[in-house]
């Protein structure tokens, strides 16, 4: 029976449900606390500022309201839920706690309430309760055995502070005794000077009278110098850190106190026979003059060894502060893992990540003043120091000096120079004072506030055999001044490092000697080259031309020499710097890496410039394609306007000539890579893999990261390593494979060509010089290519059953393939008839308007055609050749010894060199080319992914422009088709 009426609830509840309005978002204004004024509270149930009732005003708290001054509460629940009553007139004061009236002799608060005199106490009740119906104030008996006075609150009488016994013998610090901070001291002791309460702000350009220096800069100086108070003595060295440490003779300010307690307080001793750390007194500085950073931060090593991979103590900084506050205190040892000194939030594991030796560590992040001033209302002061562990076991301290940047030392910033020996090392720091930029009231807040905005601890390697060692770590701080207005708008930019470096002058001066060595083989490679070049153009002359070629020879060798440095310079990083157990190397830091930055813009502008030579070398080549087919038979055609009929020749079908060139511009960009593969490759090793990994600057040779781990900034100089040689490899592998087994069993495009003009019965005659070139003889062993199918069959199994002839230029030889240094007479005769077909792009007035330009351009190819064949049939005595071979020295060297006076000179060529006019003979140039381009990139925009996006397009966009370009002077070819 129960169910149905479930069901029917059911219904019900889903009926109302469907009948309430949309649920939707609400929007509230924001008050705070603050925001309310003095009419006012802050309602923490609407959280919003209300009214408060009748002769009543906020608390001090500012959550509630209380009754005014001559007002007692008759009730209150919280908030505005309160009920006063005026009191008598003969009862004008209020108890402390509001809810009574009673008769105050000796006058009133601000708040109401009676008010004692000092060392006075207030009484409102008696022993049992019950209210007085006047109030009363009891004197402490400050005389001798009691020595009692009102505690602050002025609610007890407590014993009272030693000085006021020791100046008075009593609690009264009458004069002459002088009263400050809270102390007395005698008139007649010897007290140190008057000290000056004031802080410097210099970024801001303010000094302004500290409210907590007024209060204690003197009691502590005074104590510390009569009493050797070891609390007083601590906080004074504290206001003097507050002043950032800087030091004037000619001030008593804080550390002008502290420097002359320091001087005059020798026969107390030292501590730890360190010699600048006095008995009693705080350890603020190296000496009280610059010049001794260099001893103290070089002459001697931490005595313990570190390692990358080892226990956890070899493999990790142990930096360990003792902590104080303010007014003396010591608080705690404290380590530094946890973020003590990083004010960025972030993960544990993050934060001390900073301590990993050889992480070189960055962390910033902005911070809002009024976060500061919540989470760091009293500043705490550190000492720093290493923890290491001795011979026999024993945990030790080192200590780590402090570089402050705000330190003046005589009105002079000397520790923002790049000199050492004008630093002036500091010890005790501090991250935030909000209490020295108080002016008059310590519980406001300060007008300014000083924030240690950039810390930076430096790990120096030691110069010696003995590895892993280093010197005394060092801490550089810069403090930043806030004027604060509005702390919720204003924020700050804090920033945390750990940096590691080591002495690069033994590397520099090794790299420069390599520089100069392979600079120099540089000039001389070049010198030969430009020697070859004069040798195959024909000329002796030295001219501003050849001055050009040996600068744009030059400019291709120097760019391999800086290629080669800067690649062994990287791989060297990568391998001894990630490899490393026991630590000798460490990575340059990113200033160092300028010049590493520098060599490789050279060698990308010097590569670029010769690349550029390259394509204008491509864009410039003379080519000629010879055809040696013969007309097979003659036509009978009538002769236009005169009706006669004559017989001709039988045309030679042009196509043959057309695919072969076809064939050839297909085969300018063919490379012995796959650019696209390359680069997929390159990214898939890179950024899948996790190759890109070590390119951290941390000791990690892993090439997996956790998403929870600290990632190290990049190193640049490890980056160009990694992905050189990631490059590299991949290139190597393809060119291998591309040699070894692609052109053996799938295709050699190279070969195949020469094939073609084979079987085409075309010849390529090709100049890349004025008096030197390459030669392909293309002349068929059956006469004629201009056949059918079948003929072409019979004709190519008779070749392979070896029943006619080899294709050879030489009888009975295979070479087909010549390198060319032609005489100058026949070159000349090359020009003339050159001319002729150049002629007609010419300018209209040079042209003959009685002849057709392209019955010239027919008539000078059919020239060209006739004398290129006749030549190579030896037919020209007078411009004849010879073949012979090229000699060890001249394939070494790239140039020929003989000059062709008489006879031109055929050298025999089997390694097809005629690809140099190609980019597959120039796989080198293109492929160091590409990894500077994308290591340009990448260093540039720090993405692999952009690096290889535009490393892929500039290279299609080149093979484009040497594809698709108008080809001006390829003699038979595109522009040839208007011969038909």
């Amino acid at each position: 029976m129960a169910t149905p009426w479930r069901w029917a609830a059911a219904a019900l509840l889903l009926i109302v449900w469907a009948a309430l309005p949309p649920v939707r978002g609400f929007s509230l204004p924001l008050q705070r606390p603050a925001d309310c004024g003095g009419h006012r509270y802050f309602d923490i149930s609407r959280l919003a500022c209300a009214p408060c009732g009748a002769h009543q005003r906020p608390s001090a708290g500012g959550s509630s309201c209380v009754c005014q001054p001559g007002y007692r509460m008759v009730s209150s629940n919280g908030g505005s839920s309160v009920v006063c009553e005026k009191c008598p007139e003969n009862m004008t004061g209020v108890t402390q706690d509001g809810w009574n009236c009673i008769t105050c002799p000796k006058g009133l608060t601000s708040e109401g309430t009676c008010k004692c005199p000092n060392n006075e106490i207030l009484v409102e009740r008696s022993i049992d309760g019950i209210l007085l119906d006047e109030a009363f104030c009891l004197h402490c008996n400050g005389s001798e055995q009691s020595f009692s006075a009102s505690d602050a609150s002025g609610n007890r009488c407590v014993r009272c502070e030693q000085t006021f016994i020791n100046a008075s013998k009593s609690c009264d610090c009458s004069s002459p005794n002088i009263l400050t901070g809270g102390l007395c001291f005698s008139a007649g002791e010897n007290l140190p000077p008057k000290g000056v309460a004031t802080v410097r702000f210099a970024q801001l350009g303010i000094t302004l009278t500290s409210a907590w220096f007024l209060k204690n800069l003197q009691s502590s100086a005074s104590a510390c110098w009569l009493y050797s108070n070891l609390t007083a003595c601590q906080a004074l060295g504290n206001m003097c850190v507050m002043n950032v440490n800087s030091l004037s003779y000619s001030s008593t300010d804080a550390c002008g106190l502290f420097q002359y307690i320091y001087v005059n307080t020798a026969r107390l001793g030292i501590a730890h026979s360190v010699a600048f750390w006095r008995h009693n007194l705080p350890w603020l500085y190296y000496g009280d003059r610059p010049g001794l950073a260099s001893q103290v931060l070089e002459a001697n090593n931490v005595p313990t060894v570190f390692s990358f991979k080892g226990t956890d103590k070899d493999v990790k900084l142990q930096f360990i502060a003792a902590s104080f506050d303010a007014a003396g205190n010591f608080l705690k040892w404290q380590s530094l893992e946890g973020g003590i000194l990083q004010l960025c939030p972030d993960t544990q594991t993050k934060l001390n990540a900073a301590y990993a030796f050889g992480t070189t560590y960055q962390q910033s992040c902005k911070i809002s003043v009024s976060k500061i001033l919540l989470d760091f209302a009293n500043p705490i002061f550190y000492d720093l120091f290493l923890e290491y562990n001795g011979d026999n076991g024993q945990q030790y301290l080192w200590d780590v000096p402090v570089l402050n940047l705000n330190l003046q030392y005589s009105e002079m910033f000397v520790n923002q120079g790049s000199n050492m020996n004008s630093w002036l090392l500091t010890r005790r720091f501090f991250l935030v004072d909000a209490l020295s930029g108080k002016e008059n009231d310590l519980e406001k807040l300060p007008k300014v506030l000083r924030i240690a905005s950039k810390i930076t601890i430096s790990i120096r390697l030691a110069s010696h055999n003995q590895r892993g060692t280093i010197y005394p770590p060092l801490l550089t701080i810069a403090y930043t001044d806030v004027l604060v207005e509005n702390p919720e708008t204003q924020s700050v930019m804090v920033s945390f490092s750990v940096s590691y470096e080591m002495n690069q002058s033994e590397a520099q001066v090794q790299t420069d000697i390599t520089l100069g060595v392979l600079g120099g083989l540089a000039v001389l490679w070049s010198l030969l080259k430009t020697a070859g070049w004069k040798r195959r153009t024909g000329s002796s002359i030295i001219d501003l031309q050849t001055v050009l070629k040996f600068l744009l020879f030059y400019a291709g060798d120097l760019a391999n020499v800086f290629f080669i440095i800067t690649v062994g310079t990287g791989i060297y990083w990568l391998v001894f710097f990630k490899g490393q157990q026991f630590v000798s190397v460490l990575l340059p830091l990113p200033s160092q890496e300028e010049d590493f930055v520098t060599y490789i813009a050279c060698a990308f502008s010097l590569k670029a410039l010769q690349f550029l030579q390259l394509l204008v070398s491509q864009l410039t080549v003379d080519i000629f394609f010879i055809d040696w087919e013969r007309p097979k038979s003659r036509v009978v055609k009538g002769v236009e306007g005169e009706g006669v009929i004559k017989s001709a020749a039988a045309p030679v079908s042009i196509w043959r000539t057309y695919f072969v060139a076809n064939e050839w511009n297909e085969i300018q960009t063919v490379r012995k890579i796959n650019p696209l593969f390359q680069v997929f490759a390159v990214l898939f090793f890179l950024e899948v893999v996790g190759f890109s990994n070590l390119a951290l600057m941390d000791s990690s040779s892993s090439l997996a990261r956790s998403s929870e781990s600290y990632i190290a900034p990049w190193s640049r100089i490890l980056r160009f390593g990694v992905s050189a040689a990631v490059w590299l490899a991949v290139a190597g592998l393809q060119i291998i494979f591309f040699s070894v087994c692609y052109e053996r069993f799938v295709e050699d495009k190279i070969s195949q060509f020469v094939d073609l003009c084979c079987v085409s019965n075309i010849s390529v005659f090709l100049l890349s010089h004025s008096c030197f070139g390459y030669y392909i003889h293309g002349r068929s062993v059956h006469g004629h290519a201009d056949t059918n199918m079948e003929e072409m069959n019979r004709n190519l199994k008779r070749e392979a059953e070896n029943l006619c002839s080899q294709r050879g230029l030489l009888p009975n030889t295979d070479g087909q393939t010549f390198q060319m240094s032609i005489s100058r007479k026949m070159r000349l005769h090359y020009d003339r008839i050159h001319e002729t077909l150049t002629r007609r792009r010419g300018p209209a007035r040079l042209l003959d308007s009685s002849v057709n330009t392209f019955e010239q351009s027919t008539r000078a190819y059919n020239t060209m055609n006739k004398f290129l064949s006749s030549f190579i049939n030896h037919a020209h005595k007078e411009m004849d050749y010879v073949v012979k071979d090229k000699l060890l020295f001249e394939r070494i060297l790239g140039m020929e010894f003989m000059e062709p006076i008489e006879k031109s000179l055929f050298y025999s060529d089997e390694g097809q060199s005629f690809s140099d006019v190609l980019y597959y003979g120039n796989e080198t140039t293109l492929l160091i080319f590409d990894i500077l381009f994308f290591s340009i990139v990448d260093l540039a925009s720090q993405s692999f992914v952009l690096a290889a996006i535009l490393t892929y397009l500039q290279q299609e966009m080149t093979s484009c422009l040497c594809i698709c370009r108008e080809p001006s002077n390829m003699l038979f070819g595109r522009q040839n088709t208007e011969l038909l």
